[in-house]
């Protein structure tokens, strides 16, 4: 007797994603690259709370209780050696919360 496992079905991606990711993986980069896009996602998004809460970088270290050197290093997108829990103080000071996923 055999069993039929159910298959999930696939979803069709772009084939320049599909590609891409292929080729970041082949050159072994794939999380890398992830990682460092999505610090520059979170650095963008940072900066633009700020810009619409007319922060200036004095006031978001202040409510962030850091410094403000430790600020720029979190809204500088070059920048990857940053933690969680500057991430989460982050957020708390443009009030938001920080959501973290496994995938």
């Amino acid at each position: 007797m055999t069993t039929k496992t159910k298959q999930k079905p696939r979803t069709k991606a772009s084939p320049l994603g599909s590609s891409f990711d292929a080729f970041l993986d082949e050159q072994g980069i794939y999380e890398q690259a992830t990682l460092a896009a999505t610090k520059r996602v979170l650095a963008e998004q940072i900066r633009q709370a700020m810009a619409e809460q007319d922060l200036t970088k004095t006031e978001m270290a202040e409510r962030m209780h850091t410094s403000r050197s430790a600020l720029e290093r979190l809204i500088d997108p070059e920048n990857q050696n940053v933690t969680l829990q500057t991430l989460d103080k982050a957020a708390k000071a443009i009030g938001r919360r920080l959501a973290v996923a496994l995938l």
